[in-house]
């Protein structure tokens, strides 16, 4: 049965798709056709796979447009490419990340009904493989974003960035690189620094990075900055993780100081933007208390925090918004 606007079903069907990509990439065989391409008997024996299952996915793909198929030969199109780890562009940590969010997803009903998921798989306690993921995922969605955002900014005044769960720094870069003379802190946990040491080293600017070690849930904020970034944040919180992280960054931050909040701002109907609505979703079922806020809910945080000049400084349709607060009154 149809109508007007299609089938039905053709939405219900997506996770098929989805599922056969996940899987493609776990298996990672579009790194291993970008470097070569192979039949379908060569790939099962590189990825110890059954030849039939693995035959199955690889005609899918062609069909998906991630793949051709000459003569038995399967290889890369501009399309599969970007699921490659050897793209520069490579999509693939996120696609890797949302395999490990797959399996939070699948306890949506349970969740609905107990108000929390009592599977609930958290990444940072999953592995390395899982964390690497993530981070990789969060420079994938970011790297231009940062840019963006950095250029929508006057940077000028402030002489030291405080990036709280910067991760491997994709927005203390983007800053960086916007304003010269800004120097920055990346505070994350012990074993994601490395991977920002990494990326700094590439764009030469570790010489005006300190990295510190830390669990903003509980561990003290460096001290002596004067702009503070959440970057996509408040999202992963409760209401309460919220207020007692803005009040650790009220108290460290210097007179006159900033915080940015990058993340979805929802409209007071909770419905807008909608990528915001379906991400909360994403964090009911990821997170324990985590949720998308509305600008209401993040002003009176804040202000209860004891910031002020509180403003909804950008809108955007993903996680582009911006909120800035002062730590003192601002014209």
């Amino acid at each position: 049965m149809t109508n007007q606007h299609g089938d039905p079903l053709d939405e219900v069907r997506h996770f098929m798709k989805s599922r056969v990509i996940l899987s493609a990439a776990q298996l990672d065989l579009f790194t291993l056709l970008d470097r070569n391409p192979s039949s379908a008997q060569t790939l099962a024996q590189t990825t110890k796979a059954d030849l039939r299952a693995l035959t199955r996915v690889l005609d899918c793909l062609v069909t998906f447009g991630h793949l051709i198929k000459t003569d038995d030969i399967y290889a890369l199109t501009d399309k599969g490419a970007l699921f490659s780890s050897d793209h520069p562009d490579s999509v693939l940590p996120m696609v890797l990340h949302l395999t490990h969010i797959w399996q939070n997803w699948h306890h949506l009903t349970e969740t609905v009904r107990r108000g929390t998921n009592p599977h609930r798989q958290s990444v940072v306690h999953s592995g390395s493989e899982a964390l690497t993921a993530f981070i990789g995922a969060m420079h994938v969605v970011g790297k231009n974003l940062a840019r963006d955002i950095a250029a929508s900014l006057n940077l000028s005044p402030f002489k030291q960035l405080l990036d709280i769960g910067g991760a491997s720094g994709t927005y203390t870069i983007a800053f960086l690189e916007r304003q010269p003379s800004l120097r920055a802190v990346i505070y994350d946990l012990p074993e994601v620094l490395p991977m920002a040491q990494k990326r700094l080293e590439a764009h030469s600017l570790l010489n005006r990075v300190r990295l510190v070690a830390g669990d903003f849930y509980k561990d003290p904020l460096p001290t002596g900055c004067d702009l503070a970034l959440l970057s996509a944040i408040i999202h992963q919180n409760s209401h309460e993780e919220n207020l007692a992280l803005y009040r650790k960054i009220h108290d460290v931050l210097e007179p006159g100081g900033c915080l940015l909040i990058r993340d979805h701002i929802m409209e007071p109907d909770r419905t807008h933007p909608p990528a915001g609505a379906l991400f909360a979703i994403n964090m009911l079922v990821n997170t324990q208390g985590g949720d998308t806020y509305t600008f209401e809910e993040t002003k009176a945080a804040l202000q209860e925090a004891g910031f002020r000049t509180v403003a909804w400084v950008r809108k955007g349709p993903q996680m582009d918004c911006l909120v800035q607060a002062f730590v003192s009154d601002h014209a």
